[in-house]
């Protein structure tokens, strides 16, 4: 599957995006999807997941109550709506598809090539 990232953009703190993450060359209801993000001089850190269907979504603590990850398989889309940004929230994001449900960014197997988010202060 091949996995391309969009939305990411300049956000004052306080404000809104929303990412989106479009699947072809397999049908995403196949996969557990995931929203990761690495911040210049850190590493890749995890920040949603979400099931096949839905059932089951999990979030880092730091994003918790803040960002909502969703996912429409009749669009082959998954996406994350991030509210109430901060400056530590500034990353690249990328979205990644697993085979089953984990936090753990090394058991995804697909990556998109992510998409810059940059909140002011």
């Amino acid at each position: 599957v091949q996995l391309q990232a969009s939305g990411g953009g300049l956000v004052q703190a306080g404000g809104s995006l929303r990412l989106s993450c479009a699947a072809s060359g397999r049908t995403l209801s196949r996969y557990v999807m995931g929203w990761f993000r690495q911040a210049p001089g850190k590493e890749r850190e995890f920040v949603a997941t979400i099931s096949w269907t839905s059932t089951n979504t999990r979030y880092a603590d730091d994003v918790k109550g803040r960002f909502t990850i969703s996912r429409d398989n009749a669009k082959n889309t998954v996406y994350l709506q991030m509210n109430s940004l901060k400056p530590e929230d500034t990353a690249v994001y990328y979205c990644a598809a697993a085979d089953r449900f984990t936090l753990g960014q090394f058991e995804y197997a697909y990556w998109g090539q992510g998409t810059q988010v940059t909140v002011s202060s």
